[in-house]
Protein backbone atom coordinates (compact mmCIF):
# COMPACT_ATOMS: atom_id res chain seq x y z
CA UNK A 1 0.00 0.00 0.00
CA UNK A 2 1.51 2.81 -1.03
CA UNK A 3 -1.16 5.66 -1.38
CA UNK A 4 -0.89 7.40 1.58
CA UNK A 5 -0.35 11.52 2.07
CA UNK A 6 1.55 11.30 4.41
CA UNK A 7 0.31 14.71 6.40
CA UNK A 8 1.72 14.08 9.87
CA UNK A 9 5.32 14.22 8.52
CA UNK A 10 4.92 18.06 7.36
CA UNK A 11 6.51 19.84 5.91
CA UNK A 12 9.10 16.96 4.78
CA UNK A 13 5.68 14.78 3.23
CA UNK A 14 4.18 17.45 0.98
CA UNK A 15 1.35 16.31 -0.88
CA UNK A 16 3.50 16.40 -4.26
CA UNK A 17 5.46 13.94 -2.40
CA UNK A 18 4.51 12.22 0.26
CA UNK A 19 6.82 9.91 2.59
CA UNK A 20 6.46 6.71 1.23
CA UNK A 21 9.04 7.78 -1.59
CA UNK A 22 11.26 10.06 0.75
CA UNK A 23 14.92 8.33 1.83
CA UNK A 24 15.18 9.60 5.19
CA UNK A 25 15.64 6.36 6.45
CA UNK A 26 18.96 5.27 8.04
CA UNK A 27 19.03 2.59 4.91
CA UNK A 28 18.92 5.84 2.54
CA UNK A 29 16.32 4.25 0.44
CA UNK A 30 13.15 5.02 0.41
CA UNK A 31 10.25 3.20 2.50
CA UNK A 32 8.74 2.26 -0.87
CA UNK A 33 11.72 0.81 -2.24
CA UNK A 34 12.47 -1.25 1.45
CA UNK A 35 8.73 -2.62 1.41
CA UNK A 36 9.83 -3.95 -2.58
CA UNK A 37 12.84 -5.57 -1.36
CA UNK A 38 10.98 -7.29 2.11
CA UNK A 39 7.79 -8.38 -0.58
CA UNK A 40 11.24 -10.30 -2.46
CA UNK A 41 12.37 -12.05 0.17
CA UNK A 42 8.96 -13.83 0.18
CA UNK A 43 7.20 -14.10 -2.91
CA UNK A 44 8.27 -13.75 -6.44
CA UNK A 45 8.56 -10.46 -8.17
CA UNK A 46 5.71 -11.17 -10.92
CA UNK A 47 3.60 -11.62 -7.04
CA UNK A 48 4.36 -8.26 -6.21
CA UNK A 49 1.24 -5.33 -6.11
CA UNK A 50 1.68 -1.96 -5.54
CA UNK A 51 -1.29 0.21 -4.64
CA UNK A 52 -0.74 3.93 -5.05
CA UNK A 53 -2.93 6.88 -6.31
CA UNK A 54 -2.20 7.53 -9.82
CA UNK A 55 -1.07 11.19 -9.59
CA UNK A 56 2.41 9.31 -8.39
CA UNK A 57 2.33 6.81 -10.81
CA UNK A 58 6.15 8.36 -12.01
CA UNK A 59 6.94 8.33 -8.44
CA UNK A 60 5.82 4.38 -8.36
CA UNK A 61 8.20 3.23 -11.06
CA UNK A 62 11.16 5.88 -10.30
CA UNK A 63 11.73 4.03 -6.70
CA UNK A 64 10.43 0.27 -8.89
CA UNK A 65 11.69 0.30 -12.18
CA UNK A 66 11.37 -3.94 -12.12
CA UNK A 67 7.22 -3.10 -11.13
CA UNK A 68 5.23 -5.18 -14.20
CA UNK A 69 2.51 -2.73 -15.67
CA UNK A 70 -0.13 -5.07 -14.36
CA UNK A 71 0.89 -5.29 -10.97
CA UNK A 72 0.57 -1.45 -10.52
CA UNK A 73 -3.34 -0.34 -9.48
CA UNK A 74 -3.46 3.23 -9.29
CA UNK A 75 -7.03 4.38 -7.36
CA UNK A 76 -8.29 7.42 -8.98
CA UNK A 77 -8.11 9.20 -5.19
CA UNK A 78 -6.97 8.86 -1.67
CA UNK A 79 -10.18 6.38 -0.11
CA UNK A 80 -8.02 5.17 3.01
CA UNK A 81 -6.93 1.16 3.24
CA UNK A 82 -10.61 -0.51 2.96
CA UNK A 83 -10.78 0.83 -0.61
CA UNK A 84 -7.41 0.13 -1.48
CA UNK A 85 -7.28 -3.45 -0.04
CA UNK A 86 -10.49 -4.33 -1.47
CA UNK A 87 -9.23 -3.13 -4.92
CA UNK A 88 -5.77 -5.60 -4.68
CA UNK A 89 -7.60 -8.55 -3.29
CA UNK A 90 -10.21 -8.20 -5.74
CA UNK A 91 -7.50 -8.15 -8.87
CA UNK A 92 -6.10 -11.22 -7.44
CA UNK A 93 -9.22 -13.12 -7.08
CA UNK A 94 -9.58 -12.64 -10.77
CA UNK A 95 -5.95 -14.50 -10.60
CA UNK A 96 -6.30 -16.74 -8.27
CA UNK A 97 -9.56 -17.74 -6.31
CA UNK A 98 -7.47 -19.39 -3.54
CA UNK A 99 -4.24 -17.34 -3.12
CA UNK A 100 -3.17 -16.68 0.33
CA UNK A 101 -2.21 -12.31 0.55
CA UNK A 102 0.46 -10.10 2.43
CA UNK A 103 -0.52 -6.26 2.81
CA UNK A 104 1.73 -4.49 3.71
CA UNK A 105 2.25 -0.39 4.49
CA UNK A 106 5.06 1.20 2.84
CA UNK A 107 5.96 3.63 5.52
CA UNK A 108 7.78 1.21 8.07
CA UNK A 109 11.41 0.36 8.69
CA UNK A 110 12.16 -3.80 9.25
CA UNK A 111 15.31 -4.72 11.00
CA UNK A 112 15.96 -8.15 10.70
CA UNK A 113 14.80 -9.63 7.26
CA UNK A 114 14.66 -13.20 8.36
CA UNK A 115 12.85 -13.02 11.41
CA UNK A 116 10.13 -11.47 9.38
CA UNK A 117 10.17 -13.52 6.79
CA UNK A 118 9.68 -16.60 8.69
CA UNK A 119 7.20 -14.91 10.49
CA UNK A 120 5.16 -14.01 7.57
CA UNK A 121 5.34 -17.53 5.56
CA UNK A 122 4.31 -19.54 9.43
CA UNK A 123 0.87 -16.64 9.28
CA UNK A 124 0.83 -17.37 5.42
CA UNK A 125 0.76 -21.67 6.13
CA UNK A 126 -1.58 -20.75 8.43
CA UNK A 127 -3.80 -18.84 6.52
CA UNK A 128 -3.64 -21.15 4.05
CA UNK A 129 -5.28 -23.96 6.30
CA UNK A 130 -7.69 -21.66 8.26
CA UNK A 131 -10.47 -18.82 7.20
CA UNK A 132 -8.86 -16.28 9.57
CA UNK A 133 -7.64 -12.18 9.43
CA UNK A 134 -3.94 -12.44 10.87
CA UNK A 135 -2.37 -9.39 11.93
CA UNK A 136 1.27 -8.91 13.22
CA UNK A 137 1.29 -7.45 16.58
CA UNK A 138 4.32 -6.00 17.88
CA UNK A 139 4.92 -5.30 21.97
CA UNK A 140 4.55 -1.56 22.70
CA UNK A 141 7.06 0.59 23.81
CA UNK A 142 5.03 3.30 25.04
CA UNK A 143 1.66 4.53 25.33
CA UNK A 144 1.00 5.91 21.68
CA UNK A 145 -2.51 7.23 20.42
CA UNK A 146 -1.08 6.69 16.57
CA UNK A 147 -1.78 2.93 16.40
CA UNK A 148 -3.95 0.76 16.69
CA UNK A 149 -3.70 -1.97 19.63
CA UNK A 150 -4.86 -5.60 19.79
CA UNK A 151 -6.10 -7.40 23.24
CA UNK A 152 -4.71 -11.04 23.31
CA UNK A 153 -7.24 -13.44 24.03
CA UNK A 154 -5.08 -15.52 26.17
CA UNK A 155 -1.04 -15.28 26.67
CA UNK A 156 1.72 -15.99 24.10
CA UNK A 157 2.89 -19.39 23.71
CA UNK A 158 5.17 -20.44 21.10
CA UNK A 159 5.13 -17.33 18.49
CA UNK A 160 1.87 -19.10 17.12
CA UNK A 161 -1.62 -17.29 16.61
CA UNK A 162 -3.56 -15.89 19.10
CA UNK A 163 -7.16 -14.77 19.26
CA UNK A 164 -8.01 -11.16 19.24
CA UNK A 165 -10.20 -10.33 21.97
CA UNK A 166 -10.94 -6.53 21.03
CA UNK A 167 -9.11 -4.19 18.42
CA UNK A 168 -8.60 -0.35 19.09
CA UNK A 169 -7.54 2.32 16.30
CA UNK A 170 -6.36 4.92 17.66
CA UNK A 171 -6.89 5.22 21.43
CA UNK A 172 -6.49 8.27 23.53
CA UNK A 173 -3.41 8.54 25.03
CA UNK A 174 -4.28 7.69 28.62
CA UNK A 175 -6.44 4.55 26.94
CA UNK A 176 -3.40 3.58 25.41
CA UNK A 177 -1.41 3.60 29.00
CA UNK A 178 -4.16 1.48 30.32
CA UNK A 179 -3.49 -0.53 27.67
CA UNK A 180 0.09 -0.91 28.26
CA UNK A 181 -0.25 -1.19 31.76
CA UNK A 182 -2.39 -4.33 31.38
CA UNK A 183 0.58 -6.11 29.21
CA UNK A 184 -2.45 -7.73 27.25
CA UNK A 185 -2.45 -5.23 24.20
CA UNK A 186 0.43 -5.18 21.01
CA UNK A 187 0.53 -2.73 18.80
CA UNK A 188 -1.20 -3.22 15.35
CA UNK A 189 1.55 -3.11 13.12
CA UNK A 190 -0.62 -2.88 10.14
CA UNK A 191 0.55 -6.01 8.59
CA UNK A 192 -2.04 -8.42 7.72
CA UNK A 193 -2.29 -12.22 5.98
CA UNK A 194 -5.45 -13.71 4.62
CA UNK A 195 -6.91 -15.45 1.57
CA UNK A 196 -7.90 -12.95 -0.61
CA UNK A 197 -11.59 -14.89 -0.52
CA UNK A 198 -11.70 -14.45 3.24
CA UNK A 199 -11.06 -10.80 3.59
CA UNK A 200 -13.14 -9.89 0.65
CA UNK A 201 -16.18 -12.14 2.09
CA UNK A 202 -15.90 -10.11 5.90
CA UNK A 203 -15.94 -6.58 3.37
CA UNK A 204 -18.96 -7.54 2.18
CA UNK A 205 -19.96 -8.70 6.00
CA UNK A 206 -18.86 -5.67 7.53
CA UNK A 207 -18.34 -2.71 5.73
CA UNK A 208 -21.01 -2.79 3.37
CA UNK A 209 -21.37 0.47 2.46
CA UNK A 210 -17.69 0.04 0.94
CA UNK A 211 -18.68 -3.33 -0.81
CA UNK A 212 -21.96 -1.77 -2.06
CA UNK A 213 -19.01 0.47 -4.60
CA UNK A 214 -17.37 -2.28 -5.42
CA UNK A 215 -20.80 -3.70 -7.65
CA UNK A 216 -19.93 -5.35 -10.73
CA UNK A 217 -15.72 -5.56 -9.75
CA UNK A 218 -15.63 -8.99 -11.59
CA UNK A 219 -16.59 -7.76 -14.53
CA UNK A 220 -14.74 -4.92 -14.88
CA UNK A 221 -10.94 -5.24 -12.85
CA UNK A 222 -8.47 -6.58 -15.01
CA UNK A 223 -10.57 -5.54 -18.22
CA UNK A 224 -10.12 -2.82 -20.62
CA UNK A 225 -13.21 -0.77 -18.88
CA UNK A 226 -11.27 -1.03 -14.91
CA UNK A 227 -10.06 2.59 -15.50
CA UNK A 228 -13.46 4.20 -15.84
CA UNK A 229 -14.61 1.91 -13.86
CA UNK A 230 -12.61 3.11 -11.05
CA UNK A 231 -13.27 6.44 -12.29
CA UNK A 232 -17.33 5.81 -11.66
CA UNK A 233 -17.00 4.34 -7.78
CA UNK A 234 -14.10 6.27 -6.12
CA UNK A 235 -15.62 10.22 -6.27
CA UNK A 236 -18.19 8.42 -3.21
CA UNK A 237 -16.20 6.01 -2.13
CA UNK A 238 -16.16 6.07 2.15
CA UNK A 239 -12.85 7.37 3.83
CA UNK A 240 -12.58 4.37 5.86
CA UNK A 241 -9.84 2.29 7.08
CA UNK A 242 -9.68 -1.43 7.22
CA UNK A 243 -9.32 -1.65 10.94
CA UNK A 244 -12.56 0.44 11.59
CA UNK A 245 -14.55 -0.96 8.69
CA UNK A 246 -13.72 -5.13 9.45
CA UNK A 247 -11.08 -5.86 12.08
CA UNK A 248 -12.89 -4.00 14.97
CA UNK A 249 -15.89 -6.52 14.01
CA UNK A 250 -14.91 -9.67 12.95
CA UNK A 251 -14.75 -12.40 15.15
CA UNK A 252 -11.99 -14.43 13.50
CA UNK A 253 -9.22 -12.29 13.32
CA UNK A 254 -5.70 -13.20 14.67
CA UNK A 255 -2.66 -11.64 15.83
CA UNK A 256 0.73 -13.59 15.61
CA UNK A 257 3.18 -11.45 18.07
CA UNK A 258 6.24 -10.35 15.95
CA UNK A 259 9.59 -10.16 17.46
CA UNK A 260 11.43 -8.90 14.59
CA UNK A 261 12.84 -5.19 14.52
CA UNK A 262 9.45 -2.84 13.78
CA UNK A 263 9.38 1.04 13.40
CA UNK A 264 6.43 2.54 11.97
CA UNK A 265 7.53 5.55 11.35
CA UNK A 266 4.15 7.47 11.03
CA UNK A 267 4.88 10.86 12.92
CA UNK A 268 7.22 12.98 13.94
CA UNK A 269 7.43 11.15 17.66
CA UNK A 270 8.33 7.63 16.33
CA UNK A 271 11.18 9.42 14.05
CA UNK A 272 12.59 10.93 17.15
CA UNK A 273 12.73 7.69 18.69
CA UNK A 274 14.46 6.04 15.26
CA UNK A 275 17.08 8.70 15.29
CA UNK A 276 17.81 8.51 19.20
CA UNK A 277 21.17 9.31 18.80
CA UNK A 278 22.84 10.88 21.65
CA UNK A 279 23.23 10.74 25.90
CA UNK A 280 21.15 14.06 25.75
CA UNK A 281 18.32 12.37 24.56
CA UNK A 282 18.17 13.94 21.31
CA UNK A 283 17.37 12.46 17.57
CA UNK A 284 20.00 14.07 14.91
CA UNK A 285 19.50 13.83 11.66
CA UNK A 286 21.93 16.18 10.03
CA UNK A 287 24.02 15.87 6.47
CA UNK A 288 25.55 18.94 6.45
CA UNK A 289 27.76 20.77 9.20
CA UNK A 290 26.53 21.68 12.28
CA UNK A 291 27.12 23.70 15.93
CA UNK A 292 25.06 22.39 18.27
CA UNK A 293 25.31 23.63 21.79
CA UNK A 294 23.16 22.83 25.04
CA UNK A 295 20.55 20.90 23.22
CA UNK A 296 18.49 18.42 24.92
CA UNK A 297 15.57 16.11 23.91
CA UNK A 298 15.32 17.82 20.55
CA UNK A 299 14.57 16.64 16.80
CA UNK A 300 16.70 18.17 14.53
CA UNK A 301 16.81 17.26 10.41
CA UNK A 302 18.28 18.82 7.70
CA UNK A 303 19.02 16.67 4.51
CA UNK A 304 20.47 19.11 2.82
CA UNK A 305 24.48 19.04 2.46
CA UNK A 306 25.13 22.66 1.86
CA UNK A 307 23.45 23.72 5.21
CA UNK A 308 24.89 24.54 8.28
CA UNK A 309 23.15 24.20 11.39
CA UNK A 310 23.59 25.95 13.96
CA UNK A 311 21.32 25.90 17.27
CA UNK A 312 21.68 26.85 21.19
CA UNK A 313 19.88 26.38 24.30
CA UNK A 314 17.09 24.35 22.87
CA UNK A 315 14.66 21.79 25.42
CA UNK A 316 11.88 19.22 23.63
CA UNK A 317 11.64 20.77 20.34
CA UNK A 318 11.37 20.29 17.01
CA UNK A 319 13.20 21.38 13.99
CA UNK A 320 12.94 20.70 10.47
CA UNK A 321 14.68 21.85 7.50
CA UNK A 322 12.59 21.38 4.70
CA UNK A 323 12.52 22.30 1.05
CA UNK A 324 10.48 25.10 1.43
CA UNK A 325 9.14 25.52 4.99
CA UNK A 326 11.39 25.80 8.21
CA UNK A 327 9.71 24.11 11.03
CA UNK A 328 10.48 25.21 14.74
CA UNK A 329 8.42 23.74 17.32
CA UNK A 330 8.12 22.47 20.84
CA UNK A 331 7.62 18.88 20.79
CA UNK A 332 3.99 18.38 22.73
CA UNK A 333 2.74 21.36 20.52
CA UNK A 334 3.99 19.45 16.56
CA UNK A 335 0.70 18.10 16.35
CA UNK A 336 -1.33 21.00 16.66
CA UNK A 337 0.53 23.07 14.35
CA UNK A 338 0.48 20.77 11.38
CA UNK A 339 -3.47 20.52 12.22
CA UNK A 340 -3.45 24.06 11.27
CA UNK A 341 -2.88 23.31 7.93
CA UNK A 342 -6.43 22.42 7.46
CA UNK A 343 -7.01 26.06 7.45
CA UNK A 344 -8.06 27.19 3.15
CA UNK A 345 -4.73 29.99 3.81
CA UNK A 346 -2.38 27.37 4.06
CA UNK A 347 -3.31 25.07 1.51
CA UNK A 348 -0.02 26.37 -0.84
CA UNK A 349 2.17 24.32 1.98
CA UNK A 350 0.30 20.65 2.16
Amino acid sequence: MAGGLGTRFWPVSRDAKPKQFLNFTKSGKSFLRLAWERALGIVPQENIIVVSLERYRDLVLAEVPELEERNFLMEPCNRNTASCIAYACYSILKRDRDAVVLTMPSDQVIDGPDLFRETVLSGMDYAAENDVLLTLGVLPRRADPNFGYIQMDGPMTGGGPVKVKTFTEKPSKELAQVFIDSGEFLWNAGIFIWKASVIAEDIERYAPEVAAHWNGWEQYIASSYEREYLERIYPDMPRTSIDYAVLEKSDRVMTIPALFDWNDLGNWDSLFEYFLSDDKGNALKINGSSLLDNIEGSLVYSPRKDRIVALRGLKDYIVIDGNEVLMICPRDEVKDLIAELSLPEYEKYR
